[in-house]
């Protein structure tokens, strides 16, 4: 009981992960403070989805779960939970470098708003 609970606990520590690397930068327009924790996030992010990289979290949850004596899953945490919400079917490598593009200029737009926000008011940290 006890590994499932904590195989649980990183999924969610994982999806909240995933949620403020993709909408972080928002956050940012409204606590400012927030980018110095984004902008490693995102880089992080990025780099997992354009290197195909397999982020650490999901093999200590699939590891969890196999202690758990839960059924484990090849792949990613992006594959396996949110590959049919977000991604088309059949994606690619070429698919990926474009998702990591678009998440990178996405947040250059709102870092630029930011930046924008800061200069009109100095005293804004």
């Amino acid at each position: 009981m006890t590994y499932r609970i904590l195989a649980d606990l990183v999924l969610v520590v994982h999806g909240l992960f995933v949620a403020f690397v993709v909408f972080g930068g928002l956050l940012t327009l409204w606590k400012p403070r927030i980018a110095w924790w984004h902008l490693p996030a995102l880089a992080w992010g990025a780099m997992v989805i354009g290197m195909g990289w397999i982020c650490p979290l999901t093999p200590l949850e699939v590891s969890l779960r196999t202690q758990a004596g839960q059924q484990g899953y090849a792949g990613g945490f992006i594959e396996h939970y949110v590959l049919g919400i977000i991604y088309p079917a059949g994606i690619t490598r070429t698919t990926q470098i474009v998702l990591a593009a678009l998440l990178i200029v996405g947040n250059i737009v709102v870092y630029t708003v930011w930046a924008k926000r800061r200069r009109r008011s100095p005293g804004q940290a």
